[in-house]
């Protein structure tokens, strides 16, 4: 039986991460920094986990983690995520990001070298560049969270030639029900459950234009395993290779509203339920992201299964049952 370590393993990409290595038959270790307890859709596997303490910023914490699980691989999805914040907290932001790794992989490299490192990167390492971003593209990131994943991404790929298997995954935007409340999608389809449940509250958004890959979160997950089952290691970009705007996903949150109760909202202009906020409009916005997963898709025949109506209407549908329980 493998044992896998996850940092991050209560947040959106933790717990589905968990879910499907649990199907596997892995034994499943759990960083977390409190004993707040697991998030509500951990709760099906609680009996099939084991949480560990620890916290990125605190190299000891990490140690006796690592010694508790030994794991055969490590996935590392504990990071602050936010970019707003981390203009905010530059340094608490490159602590976490480029330091948390840092500490795991020189645990590994004295500990286990043959321990297996998947390290979650992300495509705002590519800054605001033209057309589909793949393995190969150059890194121009344009917020402190960019640069310190870009960063951490170097970071493996120094340790990596030192001979530990450490892989990154340059995810686009992956989205779920369990996605934070703060991110742009969970407000929109937040705000539209309210809508149908006859709340008026405005939405506050930034750019409506603003694009984006926006993928299920759940499908990434399967992506993060098999790049850690590969002969060789060696970092893959994945996203569905669409790009949709604000707009659009607001758009199609309100047209799966019509499909799941059967009527819509009366709009007569949009400016009546959504208010752009100049405050969150993001210095350096990147204006399309899109991916481009061929070298994902050639290497272990990853495809994304959910695509973005149903996304959306996923999303939707929890937080339609949310409001009414």
């Amino acid at each position: 039986m493998k044992t896998a370590l996850i940092t991050g393993i209560t947040g959106q990409d933790g717990s589905y991460l968990a879910e499907y290595l649990v199907g596997l038959g892995y034994r499943v270790y759990g960083l977390v920094r409190s004993d707040a307890g697991l998030a509500s859709w951990l709760s099906p596997i609680a009996d099939r986990l084991e949480l560990v303490r620890g916290d990125m910023r605190d190299h000891a914490s990490l140690e006796m983690a690592f010694e508790k699980a030994r794991p055969d691989e490590v996935y590392n999805l504990a990071s602050q995520t936010s970019v707003p914040t981390s203009w905010e907290l530059p340094d608490q932001t490159c602590d976490i990001n480029v330091g948390g790794l840092a500490r795991l992989l020189q645990i590994v490299e004295r500990r286990r070298p043959y321990t297996r490192v998947y390290q979650a990167s992300s495509s705002d390492m590519f800054g605001d560049v033209d057309g589909s971003r793949h393995e190969l593209t150059p890194l121009r990131p344009t917020s402190p969270y960019g640069i310190s994943k870009m960063a951490a991404h170097r970071l493996c790929d120094a340790y990596r030639r030192r001979g530990i298997y450490a892989v990154s995954g340059i995810l686009f935007n992956h989205e779920s029900p369990r996605r934070r409340p703060e991110m742009v999608t969970r407000k929109i389809t937040r705000a539209v459950a309210a809508w149908a449940h006859g709340d008026r509250t405005k939405l506050k958004l930034g750019d409506l234009g603003a694009r984006r890959d926006w993928g299920f979160a759940g499908d990434y997950v399967r992506a993060m395993h098999a790049m850690l089952q590969q002969p060789l290691p060696k970092d893959y970009v994945l996203g569905t290779g669409k790009s949709h705007s604000v707009g659009d996903f607001l758009a199609q949150s309100l047209a799966a509203l019509r499909l799941l109760n059967g009527k819509g909202l009366a709009f007569s202009t949009l400016e009546e339920w959504v208010e752009i906020d100049p405050g969150l409009l993001r210095v350096g916005e990147i204006h399309n992201a899109r991916a481009d997963a061929a070298q994902a898709r050639r290497d272990f025949g990853w495809t994304p299964h959910v695509g973005f109506p149903a996304l959306v209407r996923m999303m939707l549908e929890a937080d339609l049952k949310a409001l009414a329980s």
